[in-house]
C-alpha cells in the first residue's frame, strides 16, 4: 500500500515535500527495468526456449545418460546467446516490415525503445561471446556449427530468403534444427547417424509449424511484402505442404527408433507423432472446406509435440 496516494506540490518555501524525494529513483528503477526488457525481448525468449528443448535431450542421447553438468551449463548458456544473436540481428534486419505488421508493430525496435545501432551491437556482442564461449569450452565442431547457424539464419534466411522466396520457411528450417547437431556435438566432438535423424524431425516439423502461424498472420505479411507461402499459393499447395511435412515429420522419428532407441521413445513418437498428423489433416479439410481453419490449434500442438517426443528422448537416454 503507497505511502503517498496524491501527486505532492511545493511548500511554501518553495522546496518539494519530503515526499517526493523517493520519485526519481522510483521512475530510474521503472526506466531501467524498461530498457533491459526491451534487450530481453530482442532476444525472442520463447524461442530460445523452445531451441534448448531440442538441445538437452540430444546431448543426453549422444551420451547415453546424462552428461557432465558443466558441459550442460555451458552449451545451454552459449545456446541462449547464439539464439538470442541471432534474434536481435533478425529484429535489427527486420526492422522495416517489423513496423508493418500488427503482430511485430511492438517490438522494440519500431517502438523506438532501442536505437537500430544498439541493437546492432547488442547482437554482434552476444554473437561474438555465444561462439568464443563454445570454442573455449566444448570444440571446434561446435563452435563451428553455432557460428554457421547464427551467420545463416540473419544472412542468408532475413536478410535474402525470407524475402525472396515462398520456399523461405523450407531453406530456413536448418537453423532451427541446428542446435540438436551443436548439442551432440559439443558431448562427442562428432555427429551420429542418430543426430541427424533428430535434425531431420525439427526440420520437417517447422513446415506444419510455421505454415500455420502464417496463415494466421496472413494479411501481416501480405501487408509487409513477405512471400510466406499461405500469402502466395493456393489453399491446396499450402494444405499439399503441411500434410506433407507433417508425415514427414513423423516417419523421421520413427527413423530414428532403430538407432539405438527403446520403445519408451518409439511408442511416444508413434502416439504423439500421430495426433500431429491428424491435426494437420483436419486443419487442411476445414480450409478445403471453407471453414474457420482455427490455425493455431496445430501451432500450439506442434510445439506440445516437439516437447513431448524430446523428453521422451531424455527419458530412453537416461533410461
Amino acid at each position: 500500500m503507497s505511502m503517498i496516494t496524491e501527486r505532492p506540490v511545493s511548500d511554501s518555501a518553495g522546496q518539494p515535500p519530503v515526499g517526493t524525494v523517493a520519485e526519481a529513483p522510483a521512475t530510474g528503477r521503472r526506466d531501467v527495468r524498461a530498457v533491459v526488457a526491451a534487450y530481453v525481448a530482442l532476444t525472442k525468449p520463447r524461442i530460445v526456449e523452445l531451441l534448448l528443448v531440442t538441445t538437452v535431450p540430444a546431448m543426453m542421447l549422444a551420451d547415453g545418460g546424462m552428461p557432465a553438468l558443466w558441459l550442460v551449463a555451458v552449451v545451454l548458456v552459449g545456446g541462449s546467446l547464439a539464439a538470442g544473436a541471432a534474434s536481435v540481428l533478425n529484429c535489427y534486419i527486420d526492422r522495416d516490415i517489423d513496423q508493418l505488421m500488427r503482430r511485430t508493430k511492438r517490438r522494440p525496435l519500431p517502438a523506438h525503445t532501442v536505437s537500430p545501432r544498439s541493437a546492432l551491437i547488442f547482437g554482434l556482442v552476444l554473437a561474438v561471446i555465444s561462439v568464443a564461449l563454445m570454442a573455449a569450452t566444448t570444440n571446434w565442431l561446435a563452435a563451428g556449427l553455432t557460428l554457421a547457424a547464427i551467420a545463416y539464419y540473419d544472412l542468408v534466411y532475413t536478410l535474402w530468403l525470407k524475402r525472396t522466396t515462398a520456399a523461405n520457411t523450407f531453406w530456413g528450417g536448418a537453423c532451427g534444427a541446428a542446435p540438436v547437431l551443436i548439442g551432440w556435438a559439443a558431448v562427442t566432438g562428432s555427429l551420429a547417424p542418430a543426430a541427424w535423424g533428430l535434425f531431420a524431425v525439427v526440420f520437417f516439423w517447422q513446415m506444419p509449424h510455421f505454415y500455420a502461424l502464417a496463415i494466421k498472420y496472413k494479411a501481416d505479411y501480405a501487408r509487409a511484402g513477405i512471400p510466406m507461402l499461405p500469402v502466395v499459393a493456393s489453399v491446396r499447395r499450402v494444405n499439399a505442404e503441411i500434410i506433407l511435412f507433417s508425415w514427414l515429420t513423423l516417419l523421421s522419428s520413427l527413423a530414428v527408433w532403430p538407432l539405438g532407441m527403446s520403445p519408451i521413445y518409439g511408442v511416444t513418437a508413434l502416439v504423439v507423432g500421430g495426433i500431429f498428423v491428424v491435426e494437420a489433416h483436419k486443419l487442411c479439410r476445414r480450409a478445403t472446406r471453407g471453414e474457420a481453419v482455427k490455425p493455431m490449434r496445430l501451432f500450439h500442438w506442434s510445439t506440445t509435440y516437439l516437447t513431448i517426443l524430446f523428453a521422451a528422448v531424455a527419458l530412453d537416454a537416461l533410461l
